[in-house]
């Protein structure tokens, strides 16, 4: 008996063991092609979806990046191109400004396009989006450093290196949409409208339905507050 659970660990060790060098070779690998992707967009990103290149591990954490580059830079970038009020700020909704208007459009890329023969699933557009802000911690992390070096006179440099990091996201985001949904270049651009209308609207159904709530938590505690005073 004992011989025998002695094997069964061996096989369950090396399973598991198995399992693990293959996800840290899959998630390295994965998270290796996001540099493809940045000089190779239009083949990398039809490989990233159609042949599976990306992974969700690989786009948390290039998302991960982008974040903790966005707070960073807070503290560590000169006062001559970000002043930070710290009494003001609130961290959590610092982070949801960039997390909100990415699930909106990963929500309404995918809602809209799915309407007219896109083929990108939800979570291809995700990641394939998360894929796409390569470019930022990458251009930003040199450029945090650069920003306390540069006088007052040399700053447009910086501004318009960081300014680049953001169109070529942006860029990157546009090719992806176009490969992951099969689409042409002017359907890709007209769907990219649609999808940024569809966050809009998104936004106002949110605004609405909040309001609603709010306004049923007002009434209905002022209704306990009657009941109460009349006890």
């Amino acid at each position: 008996m004992a011989e025998i659970k002695t094997g069964n660990n061996n096989i369950l060790s090396g399973v598991g063991g198995w399992f693990k060098n293959t996800f840290n070779a899959k998630y390295w690998d994965s998270l290796k092609f996001s540099l493809y992707c940045l000089s190779h967009p239009l083949d990398g990103f039809w490989d990233l979806s159609h042949e599976k290149r990306g992974t969700y591990a690989a786009a948390n954490t290039i998302l991960f990046l982008t974040i903790f580059i966005r707070i960073i830079k807070l503290k560590y970038t000169s006062f001559l191109f970000v002043r930070v009020y710290w009494e003001e700020l609130n961290i959590f909704l610092y982070i949801a400004s960039i997390l909100f208007p990415l699930a909106l459009f990963v929500i309404g890329n995918w809602a809209t396009t799915t309407l007219f023969d896109g083929k990108g699933r939800l979570g291809q557009v995700y990641i394939a989006t998360c894929y796409s802000l390569t470019p930022y911690p990458l251009v930003q992390i040199p450029l945090m450093f650069l920003s306390n070096a540069v006088t007052n006179d040399e700053a447009e440099f910086y501004t318009v290196l960081s300014a680049l990091s953001i169109v070529w996201c942006g860029i990157l985001v546009l090719a992806a949409m176009g490969q992951i949904h099969e689409f042409s270049g002017a359907k890709n651009i007209l769907f990219m409208v649609f999808s940024l209308f569809a966050m809009l609207v998104m936004i106002f159904l949110l605004l609405i339905f909040f309001s609603m709530i709010t306004q049923g938590i007002a009434y209905f505690y002022s209704l306990y507050r009657e009941f109460m005073f009349r006890m």
